[in-house]
């Protein structure tokens, strides 16, 4: 059997689940080629992301508490302290406790809410690379793409839980930057101006790197140039990103 017959056969059946999510990491364009082949199963990865991320919640739980979450909200945000340290005390803790149960509700469910946004984000995605660059995808592939690119969030999910389990006091736990892998990590929130701190958050390795892979994935699965991808992706990140710098100068 020829070398050509055999790279055919393997075209034709396909990738695994487990070689694409390796391939993410090692071979990205060999992953979204896979899909846009048409195999588009993505719960491998789903699942994964899914369960990296309950070790992070199961350390924020056991080793700083969601009481003391939200009680760190409010101290990194002098505004908001200064409010509650004038209120009455049962409303300080109805805000206090809907600032517990928020996050911690969320991180619970994150299976539905990540499904969700994932859903919606894809829909975004498929309007602009196929109106805007003329590309030729489909929702379920960008679905697909969308679920292996962010794998390397799992990265930052673990390291948290690392940087918790090591022995981090509870009381310095900062949600908004639970690992240090953004350039707002390194910084303290309380001596740093609330825009710049809100931009130098968003400037993160792991989500950088899995907007580079949106990138190439969806510009492979709707057949266009992969720079027409990276636009598309890094635009609406850019878009995001100011919004909510924005946000932060006038609230801050």
């Amino acid at each position: 059997m020829s070398e050509t017959t055999v790279e055919s056969g393997a075209q034709a059946t396909g990738l695994s689940q487990w070689q694409r999510v390796a391939n993410t990491f090692t071979a990205p364009s060999k992953t979204f080629e896979d899909i846009k082949r048409g195999n588009r199963s993505w719960w491998m990865p789903f699942i994964i992301s899914i369960l990296a991320g309950y070790v992070l919640f199961a350390g924020i739980t056991f080793k700083v508490g969601w009481a003391q979450v939200a009680e760190n909200m409010v101290h990194l945000n002098p505004t908001l302290d200064e409010k509650l340290a004038q209120a009455p005390a049962a409303q300080r803790e109805g805000t206090l406790k809907g600032m517990q149960y928020g996050p911690e509700i969320g991180f619970a469910a994150s299976p539905v809410l990540v499904l969700i946004v994932v859903a919606l984000g894809s829909l975004v995605l498929l309007g602009t690379i196929n109106f805007v660059f003329g590309g030729k995808a489909t929702f379920g592939s960008i679905f697909a793409v969308w679920m292996y690119a962010s794998l390397p969030g799992i990265f930052k999910a673990l390291l948290g839980a690392i940087v918790i389990f090591a022995g981090t006091a509870p009381e310095s736990f900062n949600l908004n930057n639970f690992a240090p892998t953004s350039v707002g990590a390194f910084l303290n929130p309380l001596e740093t101006n609330a825009a710049l701190y809100k931009l130098a958050s968003a400037l993160d390795v792991t989500t950088i790197w899995t907007l580079a892979l949106l990138g190439i994935g969806i510009a492979a699965v709707a057949k266009v140039k992969r720079n027409s991808g990276y636009i598309a992706v890094f635009g609406w990140w850019a878009i995001i990103v100011l919004i909510g710098v924005g946000w932060a100068a006038i609230t801050g």
